[in-house]
């Protein structure tokens, strides 16, 4: 029947393109993921670092509460959620700027980390 052909195309249709949202916002969500825990982990080296350096206080204030940040974000993406990407984006680009502001190693690699996490979050909270 030639109108079953038309509906079945257009059903086939929507199916792709519901599949291709589905795989494409996975795909957000597993980059955010992982920029996340490398941000977490960067922020926590860099933490780590400035710790004791009075100089380096809010430094270190700052990328702690960003690798807070990111680990919670990372966990809520886990279960298919991206309500907290938003706060997650604004914590990598606060951080970032203390880190550009510094010239040691683990600030720069630091803030590096925090600029690649702001992107896949405000990707994913989009």
């Amino acid at each position: 029947m030639p109108g079953n052909s038309d509906t079945e195309d257009r059903a086939t249709a929507i199916l792709k393109i519901i599949f291709k949202s589905y795989k494409m916002s996975t795909q957000n969500l597993e980059r955010c993921i992982a920029a996340c825990e490398a941000c977490a982990t960067a922020c926590e080296d860099c933490a780590n670092n400035c710790k004791g350096h009075p100089e380096m206080e809010q430094c270190e204030k700052l990328c702690r509460a960003c690798a807070e940040a990111c680990r919670k974000c990372a966990e809520e993406c886990r279960n298919a959620s991206s309500k907290s990407a938003q706060e997650c984006a604004e914590a990598c680009r606060v951080c970032a700027e203390e880190c550009e502001k510094h010239d040691d190693a683990h600030c720069k690699r630091c803030a590096e980390e925090c600029r690649k996490c702001e992107a896949e979050c405000r990707e994913v909270a989009a």
